[in-house]
């Protein structure tokens, strides 16, 4: 009796531990949460937080080492946890959570840190944080006047890593630096009152007291703050950023560039695939979907060659709109006729609604055709689909009802809303997996057929055109950063085997020349749920349900591919048995 009592307090002993790691780890979750908002004050803004409202985050490079000590100890302690008492959903949690500080502080081992700007958003556009910021009394707009004036500081410490990169030669392409050197222009060659920062204090609500007030507050610190900072920074790139920047384009160019390119590859697409392998999924793509293009032009009786096809939907003024006010209503209207059709494919629809904006005019020349803005946490702001109005006559018609698709319902406002809502930790409720968020976006796209679009032939090759775009990224974005593909080759691959127009082409190439990888995520994750969807349809043959399947998919939030394989695979088994 006596040794079955201390075997018994044992186990009760390593139960209690092992219980006891478990709470250790949620109180981990949360302490991390709070040390991410704390670090990151505009990001707490816009999430309904305004404990720091006027402040930035301290970007410096002090802080970066920081930071990765902190990561460091914060992985070391999590390889110390017992998981397997763990609940199913903790140990989901565990692996997703310790994978985000192994990804980072791999990262953090290339120095990408050292490349502080890009012309795809960053200090030189700023001014775009009031769209996600509130602004909707006295009190919020006096505090961004007050996050103003010490924008000097994030201004210098972007100066102090730029030349640390010069002297380690980690530097980015010199003609991509040159695109934000027009952007640092605009906030510097300008009046106070024409400056892009005081286009919020514009038409203040005659409801705000004191609008007069708050619009001289605003126009004495952009005179004596922000455009001298701006200004500071316009001589440092004229003198010394931009004769040091590479006149190379590939990431591997960069000190073990293919190292981090490899390493890239694995993070967004959450695979072991290398970038020949995912190089060649892309060529294969790329001819299947041509064949399907191909099948459109015979439909249409075109009979002309291929290339002429696309010059024709490239320069033909019946497939534009004259301005951008026609361009906006158009993409008005076809989401509005999406909504309706959403509940023939889902069982659940989130409860935040989603409203349409203009790109910025700043960045809207070099930036892509359209983004999405996740809703406030708070449920102070809803979620947004940004559309770029810059030029209507390269914006053409039969890309809108893809782009619809994709960017707001049933794509990225659907599946992040619908995130927002469920019961899961801040870092898995409002992060994200690139490959699965950007992997379900491409996903919807196809899911248009089922909304009762694409009737219209053209409309069905934009669909087809916006396939063949990812596929094509992945063979361009391996082919500048892994093997020695020139930015003409990529302009040139896209431009013979898509109708893309050559406006869009060109912000497309350069923006996977900024940002190496991250464009791998879209097609790979997009073909890993087409083939879970191919296997529960199988599986389930004629009781098959797209709503069944697409709440599987869904109510867990962004997952990396295999461990969404691993679930949609139970769920097949159990309800198939």
């Amino acid at each position: 009796m006596k040794s079955i009592s201390l075997y018994a307090l044992l186990i009760l002993l390593i139960g209690c531990s092992t219980e006891n790691h478990q709470v250790q780890f949620n109180s981990l979750l949360n302490s991390e949460w709070e040390r991410m908002i704390a670090d990151n004050p505009v990001y707490a803004s816009s999430m309904g937080d305004l404990t720091n409202n006027t402040k930035w985050s301290d970007t410096s490079i002090e802080k970066i080492y920081s930071n990765h000590q902190i990561e460091l100890q914060v992985l070391n302690q999590l390889e110390e946890f017992d998981t397997k008492n763990f609940t199913e959903e903790n140990q989901v949690n565990y692996l997703l959570f310790k994978k985000q500080y192994e990804n980072s502080i791999e990262a953090h081992s290339f120095k990408k840190f050292l490349m502080p700007f890009s012309h795809r958003g960053g200090i030189q556009l700023k001014h775009e944080t009031t769209s996600i910021i509130p602004l909707r009394n006295k009190q919020n707009f006096l505090d961004w006047i007050e996050r103003l004036s010490k924008i000097n500081m994030l201004i210098d410490d972007a100066i102090e890593k730029a030349r640390i990169g010069i002297d380690q030669g980690i530097v980015p392409p010199r003609f991509l630096m040159e695109k934000v050197y027009k952007q640092i222009e605009l906030q510097v060659f300008v009046e106070p009152k024409d400056s892009p920062f005081y286009r919020v204090f514009e038409n203040i609500n005659n409801e705000i007291d004191s609008s007069e007030e708050i619009q001289l507050k605003a126009l004495d610190v952009i005179k004596t703050k922000v455009i001298p900072a701006y200004s500071r920074l316009h001589t440092f790139f004229k003198e010394d950023y931009l004769p040091a920047c590479r006149t190379s384009i590939g990431i591997k160019e960069i000190k073990n560039g293919k190292e981090y390119y490899e390493f890239l590859a694995r993070k967004f697409t959450t695979t072991n695939l290398t970038p020949l392998k995912i190089h060649e999924i892309g060529l294969a793509e790329v001819d299947r979907i041509r064949e399907e293009m191909e099948a459109v032009i015979k439909e249409v009786k075109w009979d002309g060659s291929f290339k002429a096809f696309l010059d024709d939907l490239r320069t033909n003024p019946k497939f534009y709109y004259d301005t951008s006010e026609d361009l906006f209503e158009a993409y008005l209207a076809t989401s509005k006729r999406i909504d309706p059709e959403l509940v023939k494919l889902f069982k659940v629809l989130p409860s935040m609604p989603y409203g349409l904006k203009p790109i910025p005019m700043e960045s809207a020349p070099d930036t892509t055709t359209a983004y999405y803005q996740r809703p406030a946490a708070d449920g102070s702001r809803a979620g947004y689909y940004f559309v770029n109005l810059y030029r209507p006559e390269v914006r053409p018609k039969y890309e809108i009802e893809v782009l619809s698709v994709h960017e707001a319902m049933p794509g990225h406002h659907l599946q992040i809303a619908l995130a927002m809502e469920l019961d899961l930790p801040n870092f898995r409720k409002y992060g994200g997996i690139t490959a699965y968020v950007e992997g379900w976006g491409l996903y919807s796209e196809r899911l248009g057929y089922d909304l009762g679009l694409y009737q219209d032939p053209y409309s069905k090759f934009g669909q087809l055109t916006y396939d063949m775009w990812r596929a094509i990224r992945l063979v361009v974005d391996t082919g500048m950063h892994y093997f020695d593909w020139s930015r003409q080759d990529a302009i040139n691959y896209f431009l013979n085997n898509s109708a893309k127009t050559k406006q869009d082409v060109l912000n497309e190439v350069d923006r996977y020349i900024n940002w190496p990888g991250q464009a791998l995520a879209y097609k790979i994750g997009q073909l890993k749920i087409l083939e879970l969807k191919a296997n529960a349809e199988l599986a389930f043959g004629d009781s098959f349900d797209i709503k069944d399947f697409h709440h599987e998919v869904l109510k867990r939030g962004a997952l990396p591919l295999d461990t969404l394989e691993k679930y949609i695979n139970e769920w097949i088994d159990n309800s198939t048995d």
